[in-house]
């Protein structure tokens, strides 16, 4: 009883907490002494043509109890839409093993074994039925530990003869983001541009600024080359390096930028306060956390004992360095609120509280969408369409991107350099109206 509700636990906990669609390369893992009565090994999503391809050597089960029973061991694949019927069967039967459900695709059991030292099996099997799956590892056998090499191959056939190993949702993700890679050059270009025509209003952000851009065409030129080579041989030829070094240096980077406009600095002022020091010290060191725990998800699966545990650290340390950096851009308003009182430069401390403002409230909605809009996105959308979440993502960047770099751009007449000094009582009377509260 008690490991059929692990069992139902674990189920409901990786289809409706972690939907993490997978890429479904092929993995080579290794199994060692592990109880577990569940075990989540790839989510795929299929087409008519699928096919599952699963092949485990030097297998060992240790048991302290009774001599476990091979036919309670073994890989299945599991919908989501018979997930609920699991869950029912399960509860009105309590000494059912998951294995003998009539809702589950079976693929083999330890029956099937080559008898030792050899401890041996490889198996194909035909997916018809098009569908998002999870293949899982199941252990009904309490107290008993197994040992095992798995190697895992999850593909469509595409044009009836050619191997996708991409799920039927992220084939399409080579493509998108060689597109918006494309893109990002060329904004790039329009930014040296930019700052070339405009050299005496050019501050050191802006050299961070096109430093940003740069690793972001890199990122997403290297996240087209990985998934290209995992569509069509099934591993990334270690372009999935290149993109985490990259994605890396990009996160740090923007994150920094939005840091460094927040807190007005080399615009309003050449120094950092201590506070704003202290932001950026949180800041970075958090996103290396980060971006350590995305790779762990990323490149080990969620197999690995750890797995929800590092899910939970890369969201956590999200929130928090999402909510860090809105506090410079606070600050920024309110020292500027302060100054407008007293220099009597009403209409340019106006016109700096606008463009703050209004940089809070891009933050704000770049952070919304990406965090929360994109994951429902990725949570709702049918198996066919993840590559939707993933094409949101991009255009919510690129538009935060486009509307960032074109309100700090290094232009003579930028609100922070040359404001229009005319209509002084009229900004003195909209200061006093509009407190500019968040």
């Amino acid at each position: 009883m008690r490991t059929l509700g692990k069992i139902a636990t674990n189920i409901l906990l990786l289809f409706f907490l972690f939907t993490v669609p997978s890429t479904a390369e092929i993995k080579s893992l290794k199994i060692r002494s592990d109880n577990r009565p569940m075990i989540l090994f790839e989510k795929f999503g299929f087409t008519h043509t699928g096919n599952v391809t699963v092949s485990i050597s030097a297998v060992s089960v240790n048991s302290t109890a009774a001599p476990p029973d091979p036919s309670r061991l073994g890989f299945f694949l599991l919908s989501e839409e018979s997930l609920i019927q699991v869950e029912i069967e399960l509860q009105q039967n309590r000494s059912l093993c998951i294995v003998d459900s009539n809702f589950i695709n079976l693929v083999f059991t330890f029956r099937d074994l080559s008898p030792p030292p050899q401890s041996s099996f490889h198996k194909s099997y035909a997916v018809t039925n098009p569908n998002e799956y999870s293949l899982f590892f199941a252990n009904c056998n309490p107290q008993s530990l197994v040992t095992m090499d798995v190697r895992t191959e999850l593909f469509n056939y595409d044009d009836g003869a050619t191997k996708d190993y991409l799920s039927a949702g992220l084939t399409q993700l080579p493509s998108l983001y060689f597109i918006f890679s494309v893109i990002y050059l060329c904004f790039l270009g329009l930014w040296i541009s930019v700052c070339f025509k405009n050299q005496r209003s050019v501050h050191r952000v802006h050299l961070l600024m096109g430093g940003l851009l740069t690793m972001k065409a890199l990122n997403l030129i290297c996240a087209a080359e990985d998934k290209h080579y995992v569509k069509v041989t099934g591993t990334p030829h270690g372009w999935d390096v290149l993109f985490y070094i990259f994605q890396f240096i990009r996160v740090v980077l923007l994150f920094t930028v939005i840091v460094l406009i927040g807190t007005g600095w080399s615009f309003l002022k050449p120094f950092l306060q201590e506070r704003e020091k202290k932001v950026l010290m949180i800041v970075i060191p958090l996103q290396v956390l980060a971006n350590v725990a995305s790779i762990v998800i990323g490149e080990t699966g969620p197999f690995i004992r750890d797995w929800v545990t590092w899910n939970q650290v890369f969201l956590l340390v999200d929130i928090i360095c999402c909510c860090a950096i809105i506090f410079p851009i606070v600050w920024s308003i309110r020292s500027l609120r302060e100054t407008s009182k007293t220099d009597g430069k009403a209409a340019r401390n106006l016109a700096k509280l606008t463009l703050f403002r209004q940089f809070y409230i891009v933050v704000i909605g770049y952070l919304y969408f990406t965090r929360i809009v994109v994951f429902a996105l990725k949570t709702i959308a049918a198996y066919r369409y993840q590559w939707v979440a993933s094409a949101a993502e991009e255009i919510a960047s690129l538009a935060f991107y486009l509307v960032m770099f074109y309100m700090f751009r290094p232009v003579e007449k930028n609100e922070y350099f040359v404001l229009d000094e005319e209509d002084e009582e009229t900004a003195e009377l909209a200061l006093r109206d509009e407190e500019f509260e968040l």
